[in-house]
């Protein structure tokens, strides 16, 4: 059985995200859902918690999500070269196609077979992203579950709150990004009590055995005492 490698060469990691770039047909979140599955589900090189961590970061950044995604995924896995290359790969095929498939719509988008595919396609990427969705939501609510059911509603009242704001108030998704980082401070951040009580433990538990080991001390001296006299004695005799 062929192993994989821990870590992809460069080449691999170019045709990695090369065949990625040609595939992501769909918008954003089937190039997301391509990411996810091969780096995380075939290849295993990505945990679903960095994943996430990746994307929280690509989000709060500005420009493109996708190439923010290249750019970190490409650092862990290769370096300067991992990043130069996630981004040529993915950024360079797929804008080739787009550019292709822009001059050929042109000529087809009053064809009503062009018009029938295009409202199939938009239910297939809502579908799509329902999927990322999902993938997303399963390493945080397992997380969330684990530290019990308070926990997991107040994780359950951020992205409710977003999909609130953003729906009904059409509040600007910055702003609600920012809010959702506020709140998830407050309602997760642990306050580190824990190691200064082992700490204080440790210290009394120290203390304790100190007094305890002079204790013996001084009976073993006494006792000391007690027997050089009569060792004198028995010498002197």
């Amino acid at each position: 059985m062929k192993t994989r490698p821990t870590k992809p060469s460069t080449w691999l990691l170019l045709r990695i995200w090369s065949s990625i770039g040609l595939q992501s047909f769909g918008g954003g979140a089937s190039t997301t859902y391509l990411i996810y599955r091969i780096f995380i589900e075939e290849y295993k090189w990505v945990l679903p918690e960095e994943y996430n961590l990746f994307w929280n970061l690509s989000v709060m950044s500005p420009g493109i999500n996708l190439a923010g995604m290249a750019i970190l995924i490409g650092r862990k896995l290769g370096g300067t070269r991992g990043v130069i290359v996630s981004v040529v790969g993915l950024l360079v095929p797929s804008a080739a196609i787009t550019c292709l498939l822009t001059m050929g719509f042109l000529s087809v988008e009053r064809f009503p077979a062009t018009q029938a595919m295009l409202n199939g396609v938009i239910p297939a990427t809502a579908g799509i992203m329902l999927v990322v969705g999902i993938k997303y939501a399963q390493p945080l609510l397992k997380e969330i579950k684990a530290e019990g059911l308070p926990r997991l509603l107040m994780g359950l009242i951020i992205p409710l709150g977003a999909l609130l704001a953003i729906i009904l108030f059409q509040v600007a998704i910055p702003l609600v990004l920012i809010g959702s980082a506020l709140l998830s401070i407050a309602m997760f951040i642990r306050p580190v009590t824990q190691p200064a009580a082992l700490g204080d433990e440790f210290t009394g538990e120290t203390r304790r055995s100190g007094t305890i080991q002079a204790e013996e001390m001084c009976s073993v001296s006494n006792e000391l005492r007690m027997i050089e006299p009569q060792m004198s004695e028995e010498a002197h005799d």
